[in-house]
C-alpha cells in the first residue's frame, strides 16, 4: 500500500508499522513474546493489568544514563578548555522525589521554579546548595524559604527583585549567590534562530541594562553576583543560537569584570529530542564540544578567562525515557478531502484554509482513521498547546496488516484533543488494543490537568524487569475531596 495523500511530508510510509525507531524509543524498549512491547523488561500487558491506563512509564536507567551522559560530556569538553561545568536538571520538565534523587545521584544539580518544586527537591534529600531558583514572579515566601534553607543560587529576573532577595538573605544572616537573567535578543527554535535588539517577553532584563542592574546587585552586601544567565528557547536542534547568545553575553561579561570576579556563565537549556523519525537531535558529545569551542573561542578573542559554564537541560534528560500507555476505544474512519487536509497542514487560520482549498485542484478523497484512546489533553496537552508531533505503536501485539494513516485522539470534549496528529499503524488496530506513545517523559505529567474531571494517571518507574509507582495516580475520590459541598438546608 502506498503512502496516504493526507500524511505530512515528514512522515514516511513504513515498511513495518510495528518497528520501533531507535531515535524515539528508550533503548530498553523491545518486542517480546507475541510482539508485546516491553520497557526495561516489563511488558505492556503487565503494566496495564497492575496500574491501568492511561499510564506514564519512566525508564529509570535511561534517565540516569542521560543525566550522567550530558554531565560527563560537558565536563570533559570544558576541562579541555580549562574550565568546568555545572549541570542543573530543569525540574519543570518532570519532577518527583524519585527523579530528583536519580539526577542528583548522577551528579546533577536541580533548577526549580516554584516553592512547590523546591519542596519536592528538598524532600528528596537534595542538598539546598545544589539547587537554583528561577521565576519571573517569585513570592516573598519563596525567597524567604530559599534563604532559610541556604539555596545555592537565585536567578534575579528583574531589577525589583534585588531588594527583596537581599532582604530575605539578611533576615537569615547569609550572603545569597545570584545570577542575573538577561534578555539577550536571541530566540532559537528547532533549526532556526532569530537575533533581535530586544525581545518582547516577560523574562529577564534587556542586555543594554545589564551593567546598571549588576551594579545595583553588587551594591548589596547580602548578595554575591556570580554571573549572567540566558535561555533562548526550547526543542533546539542546532548550536547556532547558543553561539550568538554566548557572544552577546560574554561581551557584557568582559566589561563587568572591571567591577569584580564573575565565576560563571549560564546558557540555559532547551536542547531538542526526537519525538518522531523526522527529528535529529545532536548527541551530547557534539553539543558539548560545540559549546566549549564557542565559549573558549569568544573568551580568547576578548582576552578573558573562560568562566565556569552552567546549563539547564530538562527535556533532554527525562523526555526520551518516558512512554505513555493508552487503551484504544472507538475506531472511526473519516473520509477527508485531500486539498482540505493540505490546507489544514499548511495554514493556521480558517480563512487561510478556505483560501488555500480554493487554489488547490481537486485531488479526491482519502481515509484518515481516527483512533480514540482513554486519555488525551489531560495527560498530554502539548499537541493542543504547541501543535507538537508524537509517534505511536501498538503495544500489546504486532500485526502484518497494511499500514493505515491514523490520528490518535483523546476522549475530551474538544476537537483539538489530539495525542498524535499523524502516524501509520497496522490497519487492523481495534478497540481493546494497547497503544504506546514514546518521548513523553517531559512536560506531559508536569502539564497534566483534570479537564472533564479526568483523574491524572500514575507514573511508574521500570528497571531490570521491576515496575513501581513513583507518583500515585488520582482517583475520583481525590477530585471530590477538593470540592466543597455546601449545605443548602
Amino acid at each position: 500500500m502506498s503512502a496516504s495523500p493526507l500524511a505530512p511530508s515528514w512522515l514516511r510510509h513504513p515498511a513495518d508499522a510495528n518497528a520501533l525507531a531507535a531515535a524515539v524509543w528508550p533503548p530498553s524498549a523491545a518486542r517480546v513474546d507475541a510482539g508485546e512491547l516491553a520497557i526495561a523488561g516489563v511488558g505492556a500487558g503487565e503494566l496495564r493489568q497492575r496500574f491501568g491506563t492511561p499510564l506514564y512509564v519512566l525508564d529509570e536507567d535511561e534517565v540516569r544514563r542521560r543525566a550522567r551522559g550530558i554531565r560527563t560530556a560537558f565536563e570533559r569538553e570544558f576541562a579541555r578548555v580549562g574550565s568546568g561545568v555545572t549541570v542543573y536538571y530543569a525540574g519543570k520538565a518532570f519532577l518527583s522525589t524519585a527523579v530528583a534523587r536519580w539526577v542528583a545521584e548522577e551528579g546533577c544539580s536541580i533548577d526549580v521554579a516554584s516553592g512547590g518544586e523546591l519542596a519536592v527537591a528538598l524532600t528528596a534529600g537534595v542538598p539546598a546548595g545544589r539547587l537554583g531558583l528561577h521565576g519571573n514572579n517569585k513570592s516573598d515566601r519563596e525567597l524567604d524559604r530559599a534563604a532559610e534553607v541556604g539555596l545555592g543560587t537565585v536567578v534575579i529576573d528583574s531589577e525589583s527583585e534585588i531588594a527583596r532577595v537581599a532582604a530575605a538573605a539578611e533576615r537569615h544572616g547569609r550572603v545569597q549567590r545570584v545570577r542575573l537573567r538577561i534578555n539577550s535578543g536571541v530566540h532559537a527554535h528547532t533549526h532556526e534562530y532569530l537575533a533581535t535588539a530586544r525581545e518582547d517577553q516577560k523574562f529577564g532584563v534587556p542586555l543594554a541594562e545589564a551593567a546598571r542592574v549588576v551594579a545595583a546587585i553588587r551594591a548589596r552586601s547580602a548578595l554575591e553576583f556570580v554571573g549572567l544567565h540566558s535561555h533562548i528557547g526550547s526543542q533546539i536542534f542546532e548550536s547556532d543560537g547558543f553561539g550568538e547568545a554566548a557572544r552577546r553575553l560574554l561581551a557584557v561579561h568582559a566589561e563587568l569584570l572591571a567591577g569584580g570576579d564573575i565565576p560563571e556563565l549560564n546558557l540555559g537549556g532547551g536542547f531538542g529530542i526526537a519525538y518522531t523519525e523526522g527529528d535529529e537531535a545532536l548527541p551530547f558529545e557534539t553539543l558539548a564540544a560545540r559549546f566549549a569551542d564557542i565559549v573558549a573561542g569568544e573568551c580568547a578573542a576578548l582576552g578573558i578567562p573562560v568562566p565556569r559554564l552552567a546549563i539547564e537541560p530538562g527535556r533532554a534528560i527525562v523526555g526520551p525515557a518516558g512512554v505513555s500507555l493508552y487503551e484504544v476505544g472507538t475506531i472511526k474512519p473519516v473520509e477527508v478531502t485531500v486539498e482540505d487536509a493540505e490546507a489544514e497542514a499548511s495554514h493556521t487560520s480558517v480563512a487561510e484554509q478556505i483560501e488555500a482549498s480554493e487554489r488547490v485542484a481537486d485531488r479526491g478523497t482519502a481515509t484518515r482513521l481516527y483512533v480514540s484512546v482513554d486519555g488525551g489533553m489531560s495527560d498530554n496537552i502539548r499537541p493542543a498547546l504547541y501543535g507538537a508531533d508524537y509517534s505511536a505503536r501498538l503495544a500489546n501485539r504486532i500485526s502484518d496488516a497494511d499500514p493505515a494513516l491514523v490520528r490518535v485522539v483523546g476522549k475530551h470534549c474538544e476537537s483539538g484533543d489530539v495525542v498524535v496528529h499523524a502516524e501509520y499503524l497496522p490497519g487492523d488496530v481495534t478497540s481493546g488494543d494497547l497503544l504506546a506513545v514514546p518521548a513523553t517523559g517531559a512536560y506531559c505529567w508536569s502539564l497534566s490537568n483534570n479537564y472533564n474531571y479526568l483523574a491524572r494517571p500514575p507514573v511508574v518507574a521500570v528497571r531490570d524487569g521491576v515496575a513501581r509507582v513513583i507518583v500515585r495516580g488520582e482517583t475520583e475520590e481525590d477530585l471530590l475531596r477538593r470540592d466543597v459541598l455546601e449545605d443548602t438546608a
